[in-house]
């Protein structure tokens, strides 16, 4: 069975159809990336499977449960992490205190336990702080846990929201353009990241334009034009197919 699949999903704006009945499915433990000019529906598809934006039509299924239009809270305690373009931290919170916040839903969350500091409580914060500085040690981030995260620099940045999102322990990872305004230094380290993500067991989703880190991390392509799905394949199917070369990655010069 499919860790997730989608089937006729679409979503329509004042009669602008964003996504128009697209179908796929994605393989547990694997790199797959959507791909697509600017407009086609990528982050669209995003919101739609992590519960930000209520589809027009169409099914999303985890593991074969239907998780269509569920709320993001839901989704992510079902094990569906994300980040976004452009970070969205607590800047005047530490690094590693931002890394937490992506554990709370895995913690005891109940009032009065936490406002009679129970030992019970205070133990899984501590675990939650630990767990916080391993992900950040994995990001490459772990000597900055202690300093306000709005100090660091955007590439950090990048790379902590990443941190954040797997605090959550999630089976699907979704990552909105993790290259965008990176450095060539800065999207190397964000592709070493993702395939030592994918090589832990976590299965990865990412939009992106770079394509050449597409290519390089990428199981599995999805291509959108226009809200509608162009092909899927393999990263080597992709690259020879005339409809996405005519479509979105240009003749060779």
């Amino acid at each position: 069975m499919s860790l997730l699949e989608v089937q006729s999903l679409s979503k329509t704006f004042g009669g602008v159809a964003a996504v128009a009945e697209v179908s796929f499915e994605l393989e547990a433990g694997h790199v797959h990336s959507v791909i697509g000019p600017n407009g086609a529906g990528k982050t669209t598809l995003f919101n739609l499977i992590a519960g930000a934006v209520r589809p027009s039509g169409g099914k999303v299924r985890l593991d074969g449960a239907d998780i269509t239009g569920l709320a993001p809270h839901v989704l992510a305690e079902r094990g569906i992490g994300r980040s976004f373009q452009t970070p969205q931290i607590f800047a005047a919170m530490s690094v590693a205190e931002n890394v937490m916040v992506g554990r709370h839903l895995r913690l005891d969350r109940r009032l009065l336990p936490s406002l009679l500091g129970m030992p019970a409580v205070d133990r899984a914060n501590r675990a939650a702080r630990e767990r916080a500085q391993l992900l950040l040690d994995q990001v490459g981030l772990g000597q900055e846990a202690d300093r306000p995260a709005g100090g660091l620099a955007y590439g950090a940045m990048k790379r902590l929201e990443i941190a954040r999102a797997l605090a959550g322990d999630p089976r699907l990872l979704l990552l909105d353009e993790p290259a965008a305004g990176l450095n060539p230094t800065e999207t190397a380290e964000i592709t070493a990241l993702i395939q030592a993500i994918a090589a832990a067991g976590v299965t990865v989703v990412l939009v992106e334009h770079d394509m050449r880190l597409v290519m390089a991390v990428s199981d599995h392509i999805i291509v959108l034009d226009s809200g509608r799905k162009l092909a899927d394949g393999t990263a080597a199917a992709i690259r020879a197919d005339p409809a996405v070369i005519a479509a979105y990655l240009g003749q060779a010069q």
